[in-house]
């Protein structure tokens, strides 16, 4: 008898606990006549990004992917880019026309002013500032 009672306990526990588990806490798959031939596709989170600015404004969108600033290609080699540097969105992350600007002397390189760096373009370079197109910097002057 009490075998019987012990598997009876268990069944019902299993059940509630089963019942439990299956409470609607995750929608189906697909629901009623959806199927996954006729559900339309997410929007691209990116397609409204708007570009890195050119004359050093505003800081670009934090959403910004890392790709080249301004389309195409990046620059190979040494570069000189001119402008205002902005704040990133992390600290200590700044931003020259949509770069990111890695290195370089910072007593130079503060918010708001107008520098000529010159450098490399590194777009395979990881960073934490999560914008912008990574610049090694080599020089840095006020303008």
């Amino acid at each position: 008898m009490t075998t019987r009672w012990m598997v009876g306990a268990t069944l019902v526990l299993g059940l509630a606990l089963g019942a439990c588990a299956d409470s609607g806490s995750t929608p189906p798959p697909n629901g009623p006549g959806d199927s996954p031939a006729t559900r339309s596709p997410s929007p691209d989170p990116t397609s409204s990004v708007p570009a890195p600015t050119t004359s050093g404004g505003p800081a670009a969108d934090p959403a910004t992917p890392t790709e080249p600033p301004h389309g195409g290609a990046a620059p190979s080699g040494t570069t000189t880019l001119s402008g205002t540097v902005q704040a990133g969105v992390e600290a200590n992350c700044l931003l020259l026309d949509g770069y990111l600007l890695v290195g370089g002397p910072r007593d130079v390189l503060t918010v708001g002013a107008r520098v000529t760096v010159v450098g490399e373009v590194h777009a395979g370079l990881m960073t934490t500032c999560q914008q912008g197109t990574p610049f090694q910097v080599r020089s840095a002057t006020r303008s």
